[in-house]
């Protein structure tokens, strides 16, 4: 197999608007995002560097950055792969410096601009950038065009678009820094640019060594996303006049998400259609396990990508609607959401995106799967392991099989329901990961699901104390095995919605229960501490008591008995 040739070159601005190249962003790419902050910060780095020498020519060169092409040798056209923002940027101020120059320097600047048709060359007049689809004919019109740049000032620029936007006010940015410096230094800056600044420009034949390139080169990342790349083909793929439809409907589920969640949704689907763990790139194994099945990219839009991402805003936001029963659908997802992990995400969706379900069979299921992913949580079962099992589960979904049989993935077996209650029943509070979720979960159970816990700090509280003084009552209570034993369990445990005091926790137990839990005279919201405090005296009996009440109120909640 042939490898990719990669070239890479320092080029000054003016060898970067020529013919060798005609810049194309394809409709993967985000819209122009560069605000007039981002463009002033590049204007007024430009214009000291042009001062720094006595003339344009004499000065330090200056380094822009790196732009990563898909390009062939031979041939101008170069989809960008990285770097629209700094390209568009440079033509908007370049269009605008056009109309503060002399006539002849005015020729020069359109020349980077404008790319003039020559017969013998076998070329046409075109712009040197073309932006996205969306963008491009306003682009070319108000921006690459003298006459368009005359009349920005009084465009109407609040109803446009985000992009476009930004396209007119770092344009009028830059007219307006560039009507403050003379014509002489309105020329030194234009030939800086052309002759001093420089790109780095990054080229390969090949996309995804492109791709790669880009990633590496920014260690930030870059709004080029895998969701956006698999756009590029899925849209490309459709009939040219449905496009603008399914662009349209493609747009509103990422705009409903945000970025960052219809980013990640990808690979939820992913592992809705594969049921098994992700080993190659995204954008190979959703070519191969998702696209592959539907020849028809309108299908995967409105069959997959519409009511999985619609699911998927229900299941992350725990924003079920129903005229009844979906605040308990929606409790059971908050819980899901408190997980270290979102591998209960795809199993979710799947179930979630049905058309044939009501709220009652989504509550059983949820049920479930919260009782499943509970269970996997507290016996920390490796990612692995429990991606497989998520993997099963998906499968029978898409069977049809009866998810609450015996024998189903969906549900514990025997071995599972014992070792779940073993971790609940040991010493909870040594495992970091789980010992806050486990009290909120068993305060739910108490307050009969009428506490909420979106209080800002929340903390674990030890009744009895880790280590109490020698001459403490608790050291009449417990001798040091005692303590040993109960110290780190569920029944010594208690929520505070503040910080600790380390001092304050080696309370005596009624000096701690009045002063230490209490507020302004009030508890705390949890029904687990409002249980501590009304217990007269903290004695290994009442803790084994206490222990096995608070074991058997989760076991009854995920059904472990």
């Amino acid at each position: 197999m042939a490898s990719t040739r990669i070239q890479a070159a320092e080029r000054p601005i003016g060898d970067v608007f020529s013919d060798e190249y005609r810049f194309v962003i394809p409709r993967y790419q985000r819209p122009y995002a560069w605000t007039t902050e981002q463009a002033g910060e590049m204007f007024d780095d430009l214009l000291s560097a042009s001062n720094a020498g006595a003339s344009a020519a004499d000065a330090d060169p200056y380094f822009l950055g790196s732009i990563v092409l898909v390009k062939a040798d031979g041939d101008a056209l170069s989809e960008v792969v990285d770097g629209q923002q700094r390209l568009t940027t440079l033509t908007l101020l370049l269009a605008a410096l056009r109309l503060h120059v002399d006539d002849e320097f005015a020729t020069s600047v359109e020349d980077t601009l404008f790319q003039k048709g020559n017969k013998m060359k076998g070329t046409v007049n075109q712009p040197r950038l073309t932006l996205r689809e969306r963008d491009h004919d306003f682009f070319e019109k108000h921006v690459q065009e003298r006459a368009g740049v005359e009349q920005l000032g009084s465009f109407a620029k609040e109803s446009l678009p985000d992009s476009r936007r930004n396209l007119v006010h770092n344009t009028l940015l830059f007219l307006d820094k560039l009507a403050d410096l003379s014509q002489d230094d309105c020329h030194r800056l234009a030939s800086f640019i052309h002759q001093r600044t420089y790109l780095v420009v990054v080229s390969t034949q090949d996309f995804d060594s492109a791709y790669r390139i880009f990633t590496v080169l920014n260690e930030r990342g870059l709004d080029l996303s895998h969701a956006d790349i698999l756009k590029s083909e899925i849209i490309g793929e459709i009939p040219e006049a449905a496009q603008e439809k399914y662009t349209q409907k493609w747009e509103s589920e990422e705009e409903d998400l945000g970025r960052e969640d219809f980013k990640e949704l990808f690979s939820h689907i992913r592992m809705v259609y594969a049921k098994t763990k992700q080993r190659e790139t995204i954008l190979k194994e959703f070519r191969a396990t998702v696209l592959r099945k539907f020849p028809d990219p309108r299908e995967f839009v409105d069959d997959v990508l519409v009511p999985l991402s619609d699911a998927y805003e229900i299941v992350t936001r725990a924003d079920y609607k129903a005229p009844a029963g979906a605040e308990g659908i929606n409790a059971l997802l908050r819980w899901l959401t408190r997980l270290d992990n979102t591998d209960w995400i795809p199993p979710a969706i799947s179930y979630f995106s049905r058309t044939d379900v009501n709220t009652a069979a989504l509550h059983r299921f949820a049920a479930d799967l919260d009782r499943l992913a509970a269970s996997m949580f507290l016996r920390r079962v490796e990612v692995t392991r429990r991606i497989d099992r998520y993997g099963r589960v998906l499968e029978a979904i898409e069977a049809g099989e009866d998810l609450y049989a015996e024998d189903s993935p969906l549900q514990l077996d025997a071995v599972e329901r014992e070792q779940t209650l073993k971790c609940l029943d040991s010493e909870i509070y040594t495992v970091s990961r789980i010992r806050l979720y486990v009290l909120l979960r068993l305060d739910s159970v108490l307050s009969t699901g009428e506490a909420t816990y979106d209080h800002p700090l929340i903390t674990v509280e030890h009744v009895l104390p880790q280590t109490p003084a020698r001459d403490s009552q608790w050291r009449e209570w417990f001798n040091d095995d005692e303590r040993a034993y109960w110290v780190h369990r569920l029944a010594n445990l208690a929520l505070l919605n503040r910080r600790k005091n380390t001092q304050a926790s080696n309370y005596e137990f009624e000096v701690k229960k009045n002063k230490y839990f209490k507020v302004k005279n009030e508890l705390p919201p949890f029904a687990l501490t409002i249980g501590v405090h009304d217990t007269p005296e903290w004695t290994p009996a009442v803790l084994e008591t206490r222990q096995a009440e608070l074991v058997d109120a989760l076991s009854a909640l995920w059904r472990l008995a």
